[in-house]
């Protein structure tokens, strides 16, 4: 009995060896891409699987209207090579001329919108960002922070926890919020009668040692019995503050001066929005992080125009607009990008309304291997994609940086992950936080080169590149650029 078990079994298992051989011709080539994440904190946003679907990009987008007009775009072609790292970066000017000013008085200040996916989640990249333009050109704080976030237990930039009974939507996965969602993407409310708090704790990196002046920001409500406890100083001092919302955006000075942390206690405060606290000095470059998982960039159309007009207001006015996306978008097997490159310059156009000074830079997709056969390649959708983002960069006049080349090109991935000590994770996607370090460096170099540029036009490429050498004028304070990032890389 055993014997004819044992046939039985050869037999199937032969005959499915077959079948597999003689199919294996018909079957794709991608496999089960390898280290796909399968956390269940991971999202795609709604917008993006619409599209996918096959709806129209136009009438998936056309809640928001745009108010400036825009030409049909012809469908990309794909035979197109990448042109180097960066794109009519005379895009960046306005910017640059802030930067300049900066410099040269050590007066005024500089807002960047550092808007991206799972790539930045826990102030990976832009933490590392923050401190370069922050050693360079003055500035402390960490900036907005929303109240709650998937990645509070790894972000190093801030300590940040709060209550299990918040009332979370996001521009993600929530096409109508309840209320207007916060610049984060994000809109936040209270569960009464239990007790709803945030707390705070600035850390130890370099520039962010305080909650500087401490800021709270909410919308409007009819809900006029609200309020807050705030408390600080070890709970020694205790303060109470109404919330008044009678505005489309609110503010509430939290703390006079600097404190190293704060706790916020809400209390009555059901229906009101709330949508996050900003911590900054009031000079130098100050950078905000909004990231969230599973962001195409699409999600951005659902921001209410004059909301955000009353954060731009607020926050002193964007100088730069960071849209750093693609990670999500490389998952669904196409190599057709034009829906996204349409979609993209829909939604670039209407944040322009939004943040009127603003200059915008787009950073493309990083390498990603995928598995073909038995072989991990960088994935066939990278470059399409990242020419996609060329396209739009170019079709909105916006600055962009060319990630994936700046990495290494085509397999740099997989030479990121087997570098010894490793730059990336086995999903071969997500930057670790040394990766991520190093990925900042790349990016602050290419916008220190090219405001070189900006400074010095009438010098060749190969002089940029002395002066990103030898510079030891007030640029850095501490020796040329590339002495600095390397003294940096070794930390």
């Amino acid at each position: 009995m055993n014997q004819s078990y044992f046939k039985q079994s050869f037999c199937i298992l032969l005959l499915a060896t077959l079948l597999f051989v003689g199919l294996k011709p018909y079957l794709p080539t991608r496999i089960f891409p390898e280290g796909k994440l399968s956390s269940p904190n991971i999202v795609v946003d709604s917008l993006m699987l619409e599209a996918l679907a096959g709806k129209d990009i136009d009438e998936v987008l056309s809640k928001n209207v745009d108010t400036l007009s825009t030409k049909d775009i012809p469908k990309q072609s794909f035979t197109d090579t990448l042109k180097g790292n960066t794109l009519d970066n005379d895009n960046l000017q306005p910017f640059f001329r802030k930067l300049q000013q900066l410099e040269s008085t050590g007066r005024g200040h500089i807002r960047i919108g550092y808007f991206g996916d799972s790539m930045t989640d826990g102030d990976y990249i832009v933490q590392d960002l923050r401190a370069l333009f922050q050693e360079t050109f003055g500035g402390s704080g960490v900036g907005f922070i929303p109240i709650t976030s998937e990645s509070a237990a790894s972000r190093g930039s801030v300590r940040h926890t709060y209550s299990n009974n918040w009332k979370r939507e996001s521009y993600v996965n929530v096409k109508r919020p309840t209320r207007p969602f916060g610049i984060a993407g994000q809109v936040f409310f209270v569960k009464s009668p239990t007790l709803t708090w945030v707390e705070y704790k600035a850390s130890g990196q370099p520039h962010i040692s305080q909650m500087y002046t401490p800021t709270l920001f909410y919308g409007s409500s009819g809900n006029t019995e609200g309020y807050i406890e705030i408390r600080y100083n070890g709970d020694t001092t205790r303060v109470i503050k109404p919330l008044i919302a009678d505005k489309r955006l609110n503010t509430i000075t939290l703390a006079q001066g600097n404190v190293k942390g704060l706790r916020i206690n809400f209390f009555r405060a059901d229906s009101i929005p709330i949508y996050g606290v900003n911590s900054t000095n009031a000079e130098g470059v100050h950078i905000d992080n909004f990231s969230s998982r599973g962001n195409s960039g699409l999600p951005l159309s659902l921001f209410n125009t004059k909301l955000m007009q009353d954060f731009d207001t607020a926050l002193g006015n964007y100088d730069l607009i960071v849209l750093h996306f693609g990670a999500n978008v490389l998952n669904y097997g196409t190599l057709d990008y034009s829906w996204y490159q349409r979609g993209m310059t829909k939604v670039i156009n209407q944040l322009r309304t939004c943040f009127p000074e603003a200059s915008f830079l787009i950073i493309s997709t990083a390498d990603k291997s995928s598995k073909y056969g038995m072989e991990m390649k960088t994935d066939t959708a990278v470059e399409p994609l990242s020419l996609a983002q060329q396209a739009y960069a170019k079709d909105t006049h916006s600055g962009f940086i060319n990630l994936y080349k700046l990495m290494g090109g085509e397999g740099s991935m997989l030479k990121w992950v087997g570098a010894n000590p490793p730059l990336a994770g086995k999903d071969y996607t997500h930057f670790n936080a040394r990766g991520s370090k190093k990925v900042a460096q790349l990016l602050y170099k290419e916008l220190i080169k090219e405001y070189l540029a900006f400074k010095n036009p009438k010098d060749t490429p190969e002089q940029i590149e002395q002066l990103m050498q030898a510079s030891k004028d007030s640029l850095l304070h501490k020796g040329s650029i590339t002495d600095f990032l390397k003294r940096e890389e070794k930390e």
